[in-house]
């Protein structure tokens, strides 16, 4: 017990290193990873913008959000009961209840609990693997997370315009072997890329992440940002990562 949160066994509490934040994982199930951080490092929240997280697993992106910009209207969803349970003990842990709300919620029917055109911001870290191939737990958390078992990258897009308000802004963390399908999906749900970044692990190496920024019914203009390495040559981080990480 802390805070008067309840830390169920294997359990573990890690400093989310901004404004004290702290979050509850569970290794044997999923835990966040570089990805979430990029991609809530990537995201831009203005005061008073409405902002939902699509398949928020341990609501690390709410939270980390919210620290880095303020605000109180940030959302998080989530099909994995379990899940949602966890976020949102992190999210009593940090007493941001009034801040954070973490829903349990399929994609595919989003709109049950949420209304049309109602966001700013939508955030995304979807799975990345295509469900097919290879033995795979479909009841897994890990795998869930990970691969497209209970929602496919269609069901992020269609679900992002959908709840996005005209001129909204849709952020998500992708691998870069699927962007001629995601820039095909994101023009057929209205969703224009405005701008991307390549996130390579080393500068010699090819990029194995992509961020991206779409807009709702915004206008064709593409912009490539630099480069996003994430450790120098000595295999630590680089000065934009720690700053990411640590906001310093």
């Amino acid at each position: 017990m802390i805070n008067d949160v309840f830390i169920k066994e294997n359990e573990r509490i890690d400093d989310l290193h901004r404004n004290g934040y702290l979050i509850i994982q569970d290794p044997e199930k999923f835990c966040f990873g570089i990805d979430a951080v990029l991609l809530s490092g990537f995201a831009n929240v203005k005061k008073g913008e409405k902002v939902i997280d699509l398949g928020t697993g341990t609501g690390v992106i709410p939270i980390l959000l919210e620290g880095r910009y303020g605000g109180k209207n940030y959302y998080g969803i989530d099909i994995q009961a379990e899940s949602v349970e966890m976020a949102n003990r992190s999210v009593e842990l940090n007493g941001l209840d009034d801040k954070i709300k973490i829903v349990e919620c399929d994609i595919k029917n989003v709109f049950q609990s949420f209304k049309l055109s109602d966001f700013d911001v939508v955030v995304s870290n979807p799975p990345y693997m295509n469900f097919g191939g290879g033995i795979i737990n479909k009841f897994d958390s890990k795998a869930i997370a990970r691969h497209e078992i209970l929602c496919g990258l269609e069901d992020v897009v269609s679900a992002a315009s959908k709840l996005l308000k005209f001129g909204g802004r849709f952020y998500m963390i992708h691998r870069p072997h699927r962007l001629v399908d995601i820039f095909v999906l994101l023009r057929e749900y209205k969703l224009e890329p405005k701008f991307i970044r390549f996130v390579h692990s080393y500068c010699e190496r090819e990029p194995n992440m992509v961020l991206i920024e779409s807009s709702r019914g915004g206008k064709a203009m593409l912009k490539v940002l630099p480069p996003l390495i994430i450790y120098d040559k000595s295999g630590k981080y680089t000065d934009e990562i720690y700053k990411i990480y640590y906001g310093k």
